[in-house]
Order: C-alpha cells, then sequence, then structure tokens
C-alpha cells in the first residue's frame, strides 16, 4: 500500500507542477472546490441521516427553479439578447435569484455571454470549446490565460439601475438569500437539522446543480447533439439537456437565432422558459417579445439540408451500393425538391410575397423528411458524412 502511494504521488508530480498557479482564479476555484465537495459528500450524509420530507424536497425545488429561471429567463434571454422587455419585478425577482445561483452579477454574465456568441469558438471566445470539454465546462472559470478584457459591450446594461445596484451587492445578496435564507427556513421548520437541510439541499446542493447544468450547456451542448439550423459554429441542439436547463438545449438554432425568445422552437420542444415569458405577457408583466419568422426559420433548416446534401453527391456509387438504385434515385428527386423549394421560399421572402400557412407547413414537412433520409445516409456512409 505505501509503494502504491508512492508511485501514485510521483506520477501527480508532472501534472502538478504543470499547473500555471499563477493564473489560478482562487476565490472562484476555492468557492466551486467547496460546493462540489459539499455536494457529493455532506449532502449524501444528511439524507442517509435525516432522510428527505417534503419540506426540504419543496424548498430545494421552489429555488432550483427560481435560481435556474432567474439564469435562463433574466440574465440570458431578458439581460443579454434583449428578447423582451420586463417590467420591474419580472427583472428584481431575476436579479435577486439570479444572484443565488452564484455565477456572477447579471453585467459579468451578460457580457461573457455576449463576448462568446460574438467571437463563439475562437480565443476571445470565455469559454471556447476547441480548447476542449473541460476548459469550455468549468476551466474558464478556475484559470485566467490573459488579462480582463474591458465590459464595453454591456454598456445599455450600465444605464440600467437595478442591474448596478444587483452589480454592486451580488455577493452579499447570493450568500444571504441562497444560502441564509434556506437555513433559516429549514430551522423555522425542524430546528437545527431543518437549518442544516435548508443549507445543504436548497443551499448547497442546489447551488450544485444549477451551476453544472448552466456549464454543460457551454460544453455538451458544444459537443454533443444535432445541428439542423447550421453548422456554422460548434452549437448544437440537445434534447436531454433542455430538460435540466429550462429549455436551453436547443441551442443550435439559438445561436443561428440568438434574439428570439424562445429556444424550443418547435411545438414538441420542452422549454418552460419560453413558456414562462409568454405567461408573464399574458398577465401584462413582459412585453415586446422577439420572435424569428417562420420563414426565415425554414430557410435555415433547407439551407442546411442543402449543405448535407451537397457532401453526398460525390458518394453516389456508395449509396447505390448500400441503399439500391431506388434509394439512389429518390435521394436526387428529393434533392432536387429541397432546392427548387429552397429558391421558391427565398424568392417570395426577397420579395415580401405572402406565403399560406398551409406551403411552409408542406414545405418544413419535406424538409425534415428529407432531412431524416440525410441522417440515415450518414450513419450508414460513415465515410460520406
Amino acid at each position: 500500500m505505501a509503494a502504491a502511494a508512492v508511485a501514485l504521488t510521483i506520477m501527480h508530480i508532472p501534472l502538478v507542477s504543470r499547473i500555471p498557479w499563477e493564473r489560478v482564479n482562487w476565490t472562484t476555484s476555492i468557492f466551486l472546490a467547496v460546493i462540489n465537495t459539499l455536494a457529493i459528500t455532506a449532502v449524501p450524509l444528511y439524507l442517509w441521516h435525516y432522510g428527505l420530507d417534503w419540506f426540504q424536497f419543496g424548498l430545494f425545488l421552489f429555488f432550483y427553479i427560481a435560481t435556474g429561471l432567474s439564469i435562463t429567463l433574466g440574465y440570458h434571454r431578458l439581460f443579454s439578447h434583449l428578447s423582451f422587455k420586463a417590467k420591474k419585478p419580472v427583472k428584481m425577482a431575476t436579479l435577486l435569484f439570479g444572484a443565488c445561483a452564484f455565477e456572477n452579477s447579471a453585467l459579468d454574465w451578460c457580457s461573457d455571454h455576449r463576448k462568446h456568441h460574438k467571437h463563439v469558438d475562437h480565443d476571445d471566445d470565455p469559454y471556447d470549446i476547441s480548447k476542449g470539454f473541460m476548459w469550455a465546462h468549468i476551466g474558464w472559470l478556475l484559470f485566467k490565460l490573459g488579462p480582463e478584457m474591458p465590459m464595453d459591450n454591456v454598456n445599455d446594461l450600465k444605464r440600467d439601475p437595478l442591474v448596478m445596484w444587483q452589480h454592486k451587492w451580488c455577493i452579499p445578496l447570493a450568500f444571504i438569500l441562497g444560502f441564509g435564507v434556506p437555513a433559516l427556513l429549514g430551522f423555522l421548520w425542524n430546528g437545527a437539522a431543518g437549518a442544516l437541510g435548508g443549507f445543504l439541499l436548497a443551499g448547497v446542493f442546489r447551488v450544485f446543480a444549477v451551476q453544472h447544468s448552466t456549464f454543460f450547456i457551454n460544453s455538451l451542448c458544444h459537443t454533443v447533439g444535432s445541428q439542423p439550423y447550421s453548422a456554422r459554429c460548434s452549437a448544437r441542439d440537445s434534447a436531454v439537456m433542455a430538460l435540466f436547463t429550462f429549455g436551453e438545449g436547443y441551442h443550435n438554432y439559438h445561436h443561428e437565432f440568438q434574439h428570439d425568445y424562445r429556444n424550443g422552437v418547435k411545438r414538441t420542444n420542452f422549454d418552460p422558459t419560453k413558456w414562462t415569458i409568454w405567461t408573464l405577457e399574458k398577465c401584462g408583466l413582459v412585453s415586446d417579445l422577439r420572435r424569428v419568422p417562420d420563414e426565415k426559420i425554414l430557410l435555415a433548416e433547407m439551407n442546411e439540408a442543402r449543405r448535407r446534401a451537397a457532401l453526398k453527391t460525390g458518394h453516389d456509387e456508395s449509396i447505390a451500393a448500400v441503399f439500391g438504385q431506388q434509394m439512389h434515385d429518390m435521394f436526387h428527386q428529393l434533392s432536387e425538391r429541397l432546392a427548387a423549394n429552397y429558391a421558391a421560399l427565398e424568392k417570395a421572402t426577397t420579395e415580401k410575397v405572402e406565403i399560406s400557412r398551409h406551403m411552409i407547413e408542406n414545405w418544413r414537412r419535406e424538409t425534415r423528411e428529407f432531412t431524416a433520409l440525410l441522417s440515415d445516409l450518414e450513419r450508414r456512409l460513415p465515410a460520406a458524412a
């Protein structure tokens, strides 16, 4: 055992020596280390000893939803992308609970996110996926490779007194509302044990869950998933991630149409953030929801399908050999049909000719049927993909 320990230590010496200690963001690194350690050790121990009652579960769920939606609806779609306008109660609520996520102030968060969209997949992208999965997920928070860039891309937010108030008091608000309030409510429910549960479950574990859900958008949704709207950057759609991030998983759509208040634009998409914004509009609390026209979305889907189809044109013999001549001929017929539909839609859009809903639905159905065929070809003809 002693020899194994020594060998393990020796193996890790080069790794430790390669860490750029002078570039470590110590405050953030220590906080994340504490939160992650408590989440995987103290939380299970608490649950094993005390169990989970309905109050603690409800408290966790409330803070998870309130905090998560404050990031997706507030920090992201409202403040970063100006996808809609909100009245003060909505802005204040998202700023207060957004602070509880411990993802920095709205001003800092939005500045980083706007840089991400402007420089996606390049050096000036704060969470550039080309630097690796772990860098995009959490590494960019732990290390600072260069000097802090000026926040000159959020001048509009600097004119908002609520945003600037939250920026000034973000850390005290985060600790008081994110840890203090759950602990106090737990204490009122069940004394010291309840206070510990509120702190660990609705506080620590909730921060852990919300943070990694956000981090996975930066990492997983730039690595795994589909690209139905554009392959110009690494962003991908993931229905699975949408389940954990209040609809943020439809990342390929978002990068193509970043100002749309919707991320899940299809009827079947799970996007609670979109539904919440729509509901708030009906209640008169938000307005001016920005929507990309259906025609423009369909053009993007058609264009991406045409790009993928073009990659198959040099593999006619392989398609015929694997799928048969009938499938080969159908592929070319559908490809020509798609090109004709795209030209017709592009012409109508350019000339501002009104297109019937029925025609749009037919073109959308044909495009998605052809996209499904392309996906089948790509799975079975990897060399042609």
